[in-house]
């Protein structure tokens, strides 16, 4: 597998485990999400980001890198949102 795949999984692999993470905290905590929707989102806000930056370290073309650096910008944007 290239080094794009790997980091693919290696940032789906972080998000999976602070997600469990997180379930063991709220289950300790006893605190149940208020709306998982909102969680479900901002989840998958934070994996598109994790890639975005991951492809950030990795690409060269200057052109690439703007269209990424607005991509995180409007993540950003949506996360704030939330």
């Amino acid at each position: 597998m290239g080094d794009a795949g790997e980091g693919l999984i290696d940032a789906e692999d972080r998000l999976q485990q602070w997600m469990a993470e997180r379930e063991q905290q709220k289950q300790r905590k006893g605190v149940a999400s208020a709306d998982p929707e909102r969680e479900r989102r901002l989840n998958t806000l934070r994996l598109a980001r994790a890639e975005l930056q991951r492809q950030l370290t990795v690409t060269g073309s200057e052109i690439r890198l703007e269209q990424i650096r607005q991509a995180l910008a409007e993540i950003d944007r949506q996360i704030a949102g939330l």
